[in-house]
């Protein structure tokens, strides 16, 4: 008899045997690799002893270059040299707003593809390239294949920015493990460090400021589980844009309007160092086109200070979310290259009224999160937390009167399933439109369409008798899958939500904030639409009912029924909801007697040439 080997999911069959996980953070201006070893995480570096990788690829005709090779050709080649790619992963071509000196190609609608030396490159495959730098690096620095990764994103990329992200990661020949959010990857990282000294529950703020995302998260953490409480940012804010101010600071000081694409790459570089040098200066000097600009911290302040209002914006908001107070965050944790800045850090620190903890690099505190993360899920460790990620955006599907039904509301904890049953709205319905959509507003038309799909194949039924089963299923990497199922023939269908491109960073902000400020608004468009729908369906079934037995009423009653039903579908066109509903109440007088003699009609029918003994005989 042969015997079987059997190992638990993600867990070696050779207990011995030490597989080889890591954890990368994709970075919008570097990126970076992290692995577990003899039981500490540990960033790796290259041949030059290099730890970050610039998350820049150059494409020549003849050759490629990644990283500090490809960093010269940013104000030489720069619509060859593809910088902040991140900042393009599945988004629409409609969503970049923001100065480039890229040939961008594609449909508005459609995520771009630049246009290269060496041809048409789509932010998917520029990741890959960066992604498979850092691959080969873990590889080469631990002289064994990698078996698994983990993976960051910021937390506010939605289903498209993330399934763009695990695309390019298998295109890199990566097996992805799990997407964490970046946030939630420095909980890991601080809270096992100081996991042992927990007695009591801890409420954590992770600001995390990148070179072009900015992400909060509010994480419990209790007994060895992680638990994100709510979590909030922005996809298009972050060092890059604090480069932007400081540039557009320039061109006024200079009385510039228009930079060319060689000069605009020499005033970003400009910027950037001078950002970095004010943590330590009080004053830097700027040399742009031959003039000197003295650029010192008030100014500077001043001059981001827009930008860092929005982050504390966002901090405020997730912390009404969590329903905490100051009093109840013990520690701010500070992720993220643009917190280094001294402005960054005083910022925060005034907002919640204690010093930030920076006491893992912030450069490298995601990917030393991601790492530990991957060793666990690889099966190296079986110590170790739980993590509960939740969901940025609600989601939920479309109903009659372009109504939103909420299946999976914002904040919830992933992985997670709904279930719902819903029904047909007509007779004889043999197919049903599932409707997929995200935000947090009560009609469609003010939320984002993910997908369509069509349930075909239902039983003809009487309007509201079929069983329409519909599941929203969102995994740990934050991915959505739709099935509806008709519970009685059980015919089924389904759909991976993978829109063609993401929310920009101002319409998940809208999205939110719409709901807020237009909550009452929402609340009686509801009303109103749900009454419209109930009084058609009110219409509909006497239209029906007047096409059989008609002749059951009188002329009178008749011309009465047809004058209700008339003035209901003229208020129908208005909205006036006290309107409609007297409408109703009207027609509800004369139909409910037109329905009492349907009824008898019927009763009579069922019991004629039936005797008494047929009854009492019955049993």
């Amino acid at each position: 008899m042969a015997l079987l080997q059997i190992a638990e999911p993600g867990q070696s069959s050779a207990p011995h045997e030490h597989r080889i996980a890591i954890g990368i953070d994709l970075g919008t201006t570097h990126s970076l690799v992290a692995t577990v070893l003899s039981g500490k995480a540990k960033v790796l570096n290259d041949e030059q002893g290099r730890v970050l990788l610039p998350s820049i690829v150059h494409y020549a005709e003849q050759q490629t270059q990644y990283g500090n090779e490809a960093a010269p050709f940013i104000t030489s080649d720069p619509k060859n040299t593809i910088v902040s790619v991140k900042r393009f992963m599945g988004r629409s071509q409609a969503d970049i707003k923001f100065q480039h000196p890229y040939a961008l190609v594609g449909e508005a609608n459609e995520m771009p593809a630049f246009e290269t030396a060496q041809g048409r490159k789509t932010p998917v495959e520029i990741s890959a390239e960066i992604l498979k730098q850092l691959k080969d690096r873990a590889e080469a620095s631990l002289q064994n294949p990698v078996n698994g990764a983990v993976i960051t994103v910021p937390a506010y990329f939605d289903e498209a920015q993330r399934q763009a992200t695990r695309d390019a990661a298998q295109l890199a020949g990566l097996n992805v493990l799990r997407l964490l959010n970046e946030p939630t990857a420095a909980a890991v990282a601080y809270g096992l460090d100081q996991e042992s000294n927990l007695s009591t529950d801890r409420n954590y703020v992770i600001y995390d400021l990148g070179g072009g995302t900015f992400d909060v998260s509010i994480l419990r953490f209790s007994q060895g589980v992680f638990e994100v409480l709510a979590t909030g940012g922005h996809t298009a804010l972050g060092g890059d844009d604090l480069d932007r101010l400081i540039l557009k600071w320039a061109k006024k000081q200079l009385n510039i309007e228009t930079l060319d694409d060689a000069e605009y790459a020499h005033f970003i570089v400009a910027a950037r160092k001078a950002k970095e040098a004010l943590s330590d200066a009080e004053t830097v000097q700027i040399q742009l086109l031959d003039q000197v600009l003295n650029l010192d911290r008030p100014t500077f302040e001043e001059i981001i200070k827009v930008a860092l209002d929005k982050t504390i914006s966002v901090c405020k908001r997730v912390m009404r979310d969590a329903k905490l107070e100051l009093d109840d965050i013990q520690n701010v944790v500070l992720v993220g290259g643009s917190t280094r800045s001294y402005a960054v850090q005083k910022a925060v620190g005034d907002v919640f009224s204690q010093e930030p903890l920076c006491t893992i690099n912030p450069d490298e505190v995601v990917a030393i999160g991601a790492s530990i993360t991957a060793n666990q899920l690889i099966g190296n460790s079986t110590d170790g937390s739980l993590l509960l990620d939740v969901t940025p955006l609600s989601l939920g599907l479309e109903t009659m009167g372009g109504l939103v039904e909420r299946l999976i509301s914002r904040n919830t904890a992933i992985p997670v399933a709904r279930r719902q049953e819903f029904t047909t709205y007509q007779d004889g319905q043999t197919a049903m439109l599932i409707h997929v959509v995200q935000g947090e507003r009560d009609l469609v038309e003010h939320c984002r369409s993910l997908g369509r799909f069509v349930l075909h194949g239902i039983p003809p039924m009487t309007a509201g008798q079929a069983r329409i089963e519909v599941t929203f299923q969102v995994d740990a990497d934050g991915l959505l899958t739709v099935s509806a199922k008709e519970t009685t023939s059980g015919v089924h269908a389904q759909i991976d939500i993978k829109p063609s491109y993401g929310l920009s960073g101002e319409d998940t902000e809208r999205l939110l904030l719409d709901g807020y400020k237009f909550a009452e608004e929402d609340k009686n468009l509801r009303h109103l639409n749900e009454t419209k729908v109930e009084a058609q369906r009110e219409l509909e079934a006497l239209v029906q009912a007047l096409k059989v037995d008609a002749a059951l009423l009188t002329e009178e009653q008749l011309a009465a029924l047809q004058t209700a039903q008339a003035q209901l579908e003229t208020e129908l066109q208005g909205s006036d909801i006290k309107a409609i509903e007297s409408a109703v109440e009207q027609l509800k007088i004369h139909s409910d007697a037109f329905a009492a003699a349907r009824m008898n009609q019927h009763i009579d029918a069922a019991l004629k040439g039936t005797k008494l003994d047929d009854w009492s005989n019955s049993n």
